[in-house]
């Protein structure tokens, strides 16, 4: 149970749902725009979420759209994670997704609400750095498709009363080489740690890391260091790891030491992985 009570409102359309925020908002109900609810009622419990109005947009035909158009991918933000591992229309997100959470999580937790949320981990995100993808955005000053890498700096850069619609993603990306991998506490079963995904675009790796900073990232340093085949792997790596963000986690979860152990021997099994292959 929550600890406060709140109105529940289910547009049907875009622009219902953006007037009413506007709405709520001026009322100074602190709405909240709601797709898969498990970010709200987790942080809610212990007084780190709070609305007076939930806005649920999972019936916005818009936000569940799922299908290959032209030459992208579509994928609607309210898309269950299980729905998009099902459908497998993009190999590396269907990968790093059926590693959020488990299955029955999974069923509740929407594509928006990942790479919208507040936790750390956000995984996600990852394939749709990589891939330059775009998206689409609405709010009180209309619609507006955007680079992800241009409004994704460590969270998705909302204005107030937008929520993110649609990402689009073209198929040259959706078909090239990938790595994904989430090292866990104790591998298998324990807390999630650091997750890697990886694209090979042109001979060019670019990656993508979650767990090991306070948001997920794409790193041109990174990627710089680890493309340099000059170098022999071990350089390579090393060079990746001293161009990485700031700060990296220290936690009861796992040492910031420990991270970047972990981190290490994925970047040797990234190289190991990609390195041959020829796109």
């Amino acid at each position: 149970m929550l600890p406060f009570d709140f109105d529940y409102y289910r547009p049907e359309t875009l622009n219902e749902a953006v007037d009413l925020f506007q709405f709520l908002d001026q009322q100074g109900k602190q709405p909240m725009f709601f797709s898969g609810g498990t970010e709200l009622i987790t942080l809610g419990r212990i007084n780190l979420a709070y609305t007076e109005a939930v806005i649920d947009i999972k019936d916005i035909a818009e936000s569940k759209i799922m299908q290959v158009s032209g030459d992208q991918v579509l994928l609607g933000s309210t898309l269950s994670l299980t729905k998009i591992e099902e459908a497998n229309l993009f190999p590396l997100l269907t990968k790093t997704a059926s590693e959020v959470a488990d299955h029955t999580a999974r069923g509740k937790i929407t594509l928006g609400g990942n790479i919208c949320a507040r936790i750390f981990y956000r995984e996600a995100v990852l394939p749709f750095l990589l891939a330059d993808s775009q998206v689409l955005l609405i709010g009180p000053n209309g619609k507006k498709i955007i680079p992800i890498n241009d409004i994704f700096q460590g969270q998705l850069g909302l204005e107030k009363g937008e929520f993110l619609v649609q990402i689009a993603t073209e198929n040259r990306f959706i078909r090239a080489p990938f790595f994904s991998v989430k090292r866990r506490q104790q591998w298998d079963t324990g807390y999630p740690l650091i997750t890697i995904a990886a694209l090979k675009v042109n001979q060019q790796i670019r990656v993508g890391i979650s767990g090991l900073c306070p948001f997920p990232f794409r790193s041109t340093e990174v990627e710089g260091a680890l493309n340099n085949i000059g170098q022999s792997a071990e350089a390579r790596v090393a060079g990746a790891i001293a161009v990485l963000p700031q700060p990296i986690l220290d936690d009861v979860e796992g040492s910031a030491e420990y991270r970047l152990f972990v981190l290490r021997n994925l970047f040797f099994d990234l190289l190991a992985a990609l390195d041959r292959v020829q796109v």
